[in-house]
């Protein structure tokens, strides 16, 4: 669809390399495309409610019609025979449905739902004011990082590739000089010489701006928390709406047409469809609530969504542009049926939604190695475990397992560019990827961005080669600093990846030790493991003991798969949520 390629487009593009005027462009497109979509949709439903006495069912007397479509399911009911008696609105081999009251019963009414999987509501919502955010300053800083870190990368694999025997100093003092030159060199010298080949490994090694810059603006905490909502308003901060969106609507039947000799007259309205006020405006002689009381619906779940507790309903206040939750009362949810009933007092949109934080803070994670440019990140929460392939420039989910059970999901086997995949698993209800609001509804194991976000680029660069996972250590080093476990892992070797050979690494940004307590120890210590040295980086970290098979296979690693590999651990950011 061309308003998801928009989206896309607004979300894979930095914020500075947007101007304002193109934001505001594609955001009324957006809009646009919207209310055409839905102009065409209302169309559709009074063209098929003039015909709707043709269609009508013998027993009932009345017209039913479901209309399926990749992205939309229509279901219309026509009142025709006006019989108060007939209160109950089941559609065919479904349980979606209506119980109505007796003075809709009698009236010349149309019901209609139109599910579209899509959620095009929510993104018109106001959203509440931030303190101001001082966005050019982390942008200039997120700018400033990128060279700094692609500078030094670029030297320790110039250094590689020159493939020098000889050593006459200690390797922490190369890394030292190694530093400084490139610092000096950052100064002076603002284009290098080298020759072609070269220039093209090097660039194989470094991750893309767009990326990094994007990523570290997401990881840097927002300097406030949204002001006060309106009453009964649900924080889209907090939850998440799943399953696209029911717009639920009465509607005045439009006159029906009528056979004539060999004719069909059909009388067409000026004003088109027409919405049939259900309550009326309240008068002061008419109780509202007594004479005309809430309507039951009965909803499906959308089969590729995942609830993992009672699912939050809530209906679009369209004067007030958000979602709200009065007006909704008797929820009930079988999750075996994957059935809500709910009853309103008055229809329109209505969606339903789910904690965006449930599967927060995780439990555990893994990243493990299993062919050239390719890994499985496997992240524990308390509810399942998601196992995510990479490779290339591309990810798949690969598994999901609820209840120590495999569960199917309808994303398995389907590769995607990794901000699609991260929409698309956000959108079943799989959502591991804090936002900058995340740290106000999570308790989290804060660490500071650039040390997070440091380590994060270094574990891609390694992840050809190594596994890395959880360490219950990390929770008790300092923000400062971040503690994981690591082994060298290469996708021929039969050892499984809970083998206990782990080193026990901490990391500052700028400095990486192996520490001598494992993860298994009584007590916390930042001691030196014995016969082990400080380092400035992990790459240098992992060298002493890792294989000259292992090295090189790191050094052949493809920039895209790299790139892919740090993109979803920024997005989930594994240091701080688990």
């Amino acid at each position: 669809m061309l308003i998801e390629k928009l989206k896309l487009i607004l979300l894979e593009t930095p914020s500075y390399d947007l101007q304002d005027k193109n934001i505001t462009q594609y955001h009324g497109s957006i809009l646009e495309l919207q209310e055409l979509l839905h102009l065409k949709f209302n169309t559709a439903t009074e063209i098929l409610l003039r015909e709707a006495s043709t269609l009508a069912d013998l027993d009932s007397g009345n017209m039913e019609k479901i209309i399926h479509d990749e992205n939309v399911t229509l279901y219309v009911w026509a009142n025709l025979k006006k019989n108060p008696r007939y209160r109950t609105v089941r559609f065919s081999e479904t349980q979606i449905g209506f119980e109505i009251p007796r003075i809709l019963a009698a009236s010349n009414i149309a019901l209609r739902l139109l599910h579209t999987h899509y959620d095009h509501v929510t993104p018109l919502r106001t959203v509440p004011t931030l303190l101001p955010k001082r966005t050019s300053t982390i942008t200039h800083l997120a700018k400033e990082e990128v060279k700094n870190v692609e500078a030094a990368l670029s030297k320790e694999f110039q250094e590689e590739y020159k493939h020098q025997k000889s050593e006459s100093q200690s390797i922490h003092k190369e890394e030292i000089k190694d530093e400084e030159q490139v610092d000096i060199e950052v100064q002076t010298s603002p284009v290098q010489e080298e020759p072609e080949a070269t220039k093209y490994e090097l660039e194989m090694k470094l991750l893309s701006e767009t990326v990094l810059a994007a990523q570290l603006l997401l990881i840097e905490n927002a300097p406030g928390k949204p002001l006060f909502f309106e009453d009964n308003e649900v924080d889209m901060h907090q939850f998440t709406a799943l399953g696209g969106v029911y717009h639920l609507d009465i509607l005045q039947l439009p006159p029906q047409c009528k056979p004539m000799k060999r004719w069909m007259m059909m009388e067409i309205l000026k004003e088109g469809l027409q919405k049939y006020m259900y309550p009326p405006v309240a008068t002061e002689d008419v109780e509202t609530e007594s004479a005309f009381p809430p309507i039951e619906v009965m909803l499906e779940v959308h089969e590729n969504v995942i609830f993992f507790e009672d699912p939050v309903v809530a209906r679009w206040d369209a004067k007030g542009k958000h979602w709200k939750t009065d007006g909704i009362s008797n929820v009930f949810y079988k999750s075996e049926q994957r059935l809500i009933s709910f009853s309103l007092e008055s229809l329109g949109p209505v969606t339903l939604m789910q904690d965006t934080h449930i599967h927060m803070p995780y439990q555990s994670w893994e990243l493990r190695p299993l062919d050239v440019d390719q890994v499985l990140l496997t992240v524990t929460t308390v509810f399942t475990e998601i196992q995510i392939q990479i490779k290339e420039d591309l990810c798949m989910l690969a598994s999901i397992r609820l209840n120590k059970k495999n569960y199917s999901s309808v994303l398995e086997g389907k590769w995607m560019t990794p901000i699609s995949f991260i929409i698309a698993l956000k959108e079943t209800g799989l959502n591991i990827f804090p936002t900058e609001h995340s740290h106000f509804y999570v308790v989290i194991n804060y660490k500071i961005p650039l040390v997070e976000m440091k380590a994060y680029r270094q574990m891609a660069l390694l992840s050809s080669a190594f596994a890395f996972g959880w360490s219950r250590w990390n929770t008790k080093c300092d923000s400062k600093k971040v503690i994981f476990k690591v082994r060298q892992h290469l996708p021929k070797e039969e050892k499984p990846i809970w083998n206990p050979n782990w080193a026990l690494l901490m990391f500052s940004g700028d400095r990486a030790q192996r520490l001598k307590i494992d993860e298994y120890s009584e007590a916390f210590s930042e001691a030196l493991k014995e016969g082990t040295e400080f380092h400035s980086t992990l790459y240098h970290m992992v060298k002493d003991f890792a294989s000259e098979e292992a090295m090189e296979k790191i050094r052949s690693s493809n920039c895209q798969f790299i790139d892919s590999v740090c993109h979803m651990l920024l997005s989930i950011r594994l240091l701080s949520y688990s």
